[in-house]
């Protein structure tokens, strides 16, 4: 009988202590409102962006951090969000400095594998390479984009990151 009780009230303490109840049931994933992910990151996430709207697949934000000497901008992707593949593209200098600050996302070059960048990682893209890079599947994603100056500065932006590719992501 003492084993039963110890038993039940092992149970109870279990199942009712989040610390624990988490290690023996799994406990499902849910995802983060635009107000709950805010509170996560030390930048504004900012109005949606309208204005590269057609370069995106899914719903991006964009907020100014610096407009002058040097441009950065936090830019926040919904999960599943990603932009074009794109090219910075300069006759010399340019390109382009990510600095991912929340959530988990993605940066892939044409031909290579896609590296997973989460808050701390830093990605320098040089001009001239062929590149997209947005939110994983499952996660809100913020980073600040650095331009940096070159001569005969252009961004190009090119075809969407195919559905097939991307849902390969983890």
């Amino acid at each position: 009988m003492k084993k039963i009780i110890l038993f039940l009230i092992l149970t109870l303490f279990i199942s009712t202590n989040s610390t624990f109840a988490g290690i023996f049931k799994k406990e499902k994933k849910t995802m983060l409102t635009k107000e709950e992910y805010q509170k996560t990151i030390m930048f504004p996430i900012g109005s949606k962006n309208d204005a590269y709207k057609q370069y995106f697949t899914g719903q991006s934000y964009i907020s100014p951090v610096s407009t002058s000497q040097v441009k950065m901008f936090n830019v926040t992707f919904e999960p599943k969000c990603r932009n074009n593949w794109h090219i910075h593209k300069a006759k010399s200098g340019g390109g382009q400095i990510l600095i991912a600050i929340g959530g988990r996302g993605y940066y892939q070059e044409w031909g290579k594998d896609p590296i997973v960048m989460k808050p701390g990682d830093v990605i320098n893209i040089p001009a001239n390479v062929k590149h997209w890079h947005g939110a994983a599947p499952d996660s809100w994603f913020s980073h600040i984009a650095v331009e940096v100056e070159g001569v005969e500065e252009e961004n190009i932006w090119l075809e969407a990151v195919e559905d097939e590719e991307y849902s390969k992501l983890k």
